[in-house]
């Protein structure tokens, strides 16, 4: 059979690996799928425009790839099973032919035979469909390393490095550990910080948001500067406390890209400590403010309240409003988490914040719907007149939907009844074997008495 010639085979596979940042064996096993699916659409050639395609998705599994370095090309192998009589040429051979050159040959035994094509088409139809494949089966090789490399990483934050811009999207380059190779990471625009400024090769610390499963033009990887992780992976390598156990992060809420230019972004953290005579808050900010300044500037000049977290919801109510002061913490209604939060009045433009975000932010870092007055004009009376109109609106939701659920489940439950009563008047051909189960091992120990 004729020797497919490859020009350049001994060096395509290191330059291939060399330039994907793949494993050369990872290469080799793209590059023989894909002339094996040349050789799979030269056959494929002879049945267009016929009804009688013999070919179905594992009619080629026994057929293979063989190169040849030293005369830099490939042949197309197939093993074939000795039968007496052949059925398949393409899967058998018969035991006569074999004999012809091996005389201890049996039925049931596997030969590897040449199989390659002598006519020219075929070399130049290969070379085409094999640079397609090729292409699509690096890319797939690509994928599942990236997937496998950054899926299970024990740390998400990474350092990236400004490549170029697509849109608004920033193209970044991240590396999952030192010596290893970097891929591109896509920062979209939500993702970004407001004060960051991306030229390029600039670096960037970035959250790791999402490796991508599904094929897609671009990178595959998603990585963020707004995610909140960013933020306690920050605290943690420049608060030692953090890191020993003695100071734990709690809750954060934070607002990275604010709805309006006027404000900033903004962060909430809430820390609490495992020992008594440790401060959380001041190991968090450190000596002058050193420790939680590296962590603003690495953020861009963010601004972040460092506050002490609370099992009281009214202490940590109160805390969360932080810098602004506060007169009163009422829990108007625990069961909704909703509470009335009363200030001075030259500390109420302070606790509600620019355009909400102070209190907006408490209210995510708490989980308590918060409401602030002002303490001079609070009517306590008519202030619990609304919110018991609006436990009692809430009570008759849930009531609705507790019944609305109840519903659903008769429903449900009749349904099944119905189902099962069917099932034994036209009983399904599963039934019927699970029936007959028990009966024929009732025949079979009667049987083994008997003996």
């Amino acid at each position: 059979m004729a020797l497919v010639i490859l020009p350049g085979l001994n060096n395509l596979i290191d330059d291939i690996s060399e330039e994907k940042k793949l494993p050369p064996q990872v290469v080799e096993a793209a590059l023989r799928e894909a002339l094996l699916k040349g050789y799979e659409k030269y056959r494929r050639t002879f049945y267009i425009g016929t009804k009688d395609d013999p070919f179905d998705e594992e009619y080629f599994n026994n057929f293979d790839v063989g190169f040849d370095l030293e005369e830099e090309g490939y042949r197309i192998l197939a093993s074939k099973i000795i039968v007496e009589e052949v059925e398949s040429e393409d899967h058998q051979i018969s035991l006569m032919e074999v004999q012809q050159v091996a005389d201890d040959a049996q039925i049931g035994d596997t030969v590897v035979l040449d199989v390659t094509p002598d006519k020219e088409d075929f070399g130049r139809m290969a070379a085409s469909t094999t640079k397609q494949v090729l292409a699509q089966k690096l890319r797939d090789q690509q994928r599942k390393m990236i997937q496998e490399e950054f899926a299970d990483l024990e740390d998400p934050v990474l350092t990236a490095r400004v490549i170029r811009f697509e849109r608004q999207s920033v193209i970044m380059a991240v590396s999952s550990g030192i010596g290893r190779p970097e891929v591109e990471a896509e920062l979209p625009k939500r993702d970004q910080l407001p004060n960051d400024n991306y030229r390029a090769n600039a670096t960037f610390k970035v959250f790791l948001k999402e490796v991508s499963e599904i094929a897609r033009k671009g990178p595959q990887l998603f990585v963020s500067r707004a995610n909140a992780g960013l933020v306690v992976y920050l605290f943690e390598n420049e608060v030692p406390e953090i890191q020993e156990g003695s100071v734990k992060i709690v809750a954060v809420s934070r607002e990275a890209n604010p709805p309006s230019r006027a404000v900033g972004p903004r962060t909430k953290v809430a820390v609490d400590s495992i020992e008594r005579e440790v401060d959380p808050v001041g190991a968090c900010i450190g000596a002058r403010g050193a420790r939680i300044q590296q962590v603003v500037n690495e953020l861009r000049g963010e601004k972040i309240d460092v506050i002490k977290w609370s099992s009281d919801p009214i202490q940590y109510i109160l805390n969360s409003l932080s810098p602004a002061k506060v007169d009163l913490v009422r829990l108007v209604d625990p069961d909704g988490q909703h509470a009335h939060v009363l200030v001075p009045p030259d500390q109420l433009s302070l606790a509600i914040g620019r355009e909400g975000q102070n209190v907006r932010l408490a209210a995510r870092l708490t989980g308590w719907k918060i409401d602030v007055k002002n303490s001079h004009e609070y009517d306590q009376d008519s202030e619990d007149a609304a919110v018991a109109e609006l436990i009692e609106q809430r009570e008759e939701e849930e009531s609705l939907q507790k019944e609305a659920e109840k519903k659903f489940e008769a429903e449900q439950a009749a349904r099944a009844e119905e189902d099962a009563r069917l099932r034994e008047l036209y009983p399904l051909p599963e039934d019927e074997e699970e029936i007959n189960e028990p009966y024929e091992e009732e025949i079979v120990t009667s049987e083994e008495r008997t003996r």
